[in-house]
């Protein structure tokens, strides 16, 4: 028995090295990109087990790689994920296929386990202003001109003008409300399911502009008597799912004026029918799944018109890398809160994102919608 588990390991770890070195990635070599194994069973756990099986071995210590970015990258550029089995694929699209993983009920558990998680962690990952989505590099030198941009992009795009209301779905630690105000003199209200985002954001604003409130989307404004001039939607969509696309913009059409803007910013897929990554949506973002632009296009379509659809999704990898080398300077106040393995776990979510946006196998798109199209049509702003 001994010796038929030492063959069939070896026999893993020659097709694992095989499949490696056709992205120019060594077992065991001296680049910062190569695999180095730490356990016997690393390779057939990999192979057997695919996304799940590669995040949680390298979590448990079982395989190291200086350039956990590029790794995957190459991975992906290749398809070689593709040679790897992987039940939980199966098991989550059977999940979204049979269950509403989204609903109401369910839509607190990710705010339970992400983004309740920690502000001081996220506090010393993110940049002053807080935003937790992909910034916007074009002249930009650092992250916080990156998010600055972005957040200026977003106001630009929706043409705010002061004493106009914005609505943001999914406000987080509200980054956006806080710029829309200060800068274009705008009242926000921002709606999200998370208490440790709004007790932050409460604190830190303390403007009778903005207003923050703890509810799912869908249990709000219903009777649609509050409209406003503006909507956005920043990083949150990736948590409504497919059953739930429909509810979502017909919230936003019942909460925005005819003549109003729409602007929702999402992660991306690029092939409808691919579901979540497995490792990501069990230890990072529970219940998470990302749209193509088919499944948008045809859940916004009864409500809105589209009128611009920019894709920015390089940088995100750009975005991720500045918040690991944040995290790993933080590294020696945060070790006081958290064990080696979280440090693992949460470099390997940022490393592995990092390498998904560079094989651009994940897109950021930032749509801007109308309820009824732009007289004279919609310009993008110049930036």
């Amino acid at each position: 028995m001994l010796i038929k588990q030492m063959l069939s390991a070896e026999s893993a770890q020659d097709r694992l090295a095989r499949l490696l070195s056709t992205a120019g990635i060594t077992l065991n070599g001296a680049s910062d990109i190569d695999i180095q194994i730490k356990h016997p069973q690393a390779c057939a756990r990999i192979l057997s087990q695919g996304s799940i099986g590669l995040g949680e071995s390298y979590v448990d210590g079982w395989w190291d790689c200086t350039r956990v970015d590029e790794l995957i990258c190459r991975i992906l550029r290749l398809q070689l994920n593709k040679h790897a089995k992987s039940p939980a694929s199966l098991l989550l699209k059977l999940k979204s296929t049979f269950i509403n993983p989204q609903s109401i009920r369910r839509a607190w558990q990710v705010a339970k386990e992400h983004y309740n998680l920690d502000n001081e962690l996220f506090f010393q990952m993110l940049d002053p202003s807080m935003a937790y989505s992909c910034a916007y590099w074009h002249q930009a030198k650092d992250l916080a001109q990156a998010q600055h941009n972005k957040l200026e992009l977003i106001c630009r795009k929706l043409q705010l003008q002061p004493g106009m209301r914005m609505l943001d779905i999914g406000c987080g630690w509200g980054s956006l409300m806080i710029h829309a105000s200060l800068h274009h003199q705008v009242q926000c209200v921002g709606i999200t399911v998370s208490s440790e985002q709004v007790q932050w954001a409460r604190e830190k604003s303390m403007s009778e502009n903005l207003e923050f409130v703890l509810t799912d989307y869908r249990l709000f404004n219903v009777d649609g008597g509050q409209k406003f001039d503006r909507i956005a939607s920043v990083g949150m969509f990736e948590h409504v799912g497919r059953k739930n696309y429909n509810e979502f913009f017909k919230m936003a059409r019942r909460s925005i004026t005819d003549d109003g803007l729409f602007l929702l910013h999402t992660i991306g897929k690029n092939i409808t029918g691919d579901g979540p990554d497995p490792w990501i949506e069990r230890y990072i973002f529970p219940n998470g799944v990302t749209p193509s632009p088919s499944e948008i296009s045809t859940a916004c379509e009864k409500y809105f018109v589209i009128e611009d659809l920019h894709n920015f999704g390089a940088d995100y990898d750009r975005t991720l890398m500045a918040w690991l080398e944040r995290f790993d300077a933080a590294w020696p106040q945060l070790q006081k809160r958290y064990a080696e393995r979280f440090r693992r776990m949460w470099r390997y979510y940022l490393m592995a994102c990092a390498g998904s946006f560079r094989a651009r196998h994940n897109q950021l798109w930032q749509w801007v919608l109308s309820p009824r199209g732009v007289m004279g049509g919609y310009r993008r702003p110049s930036f």
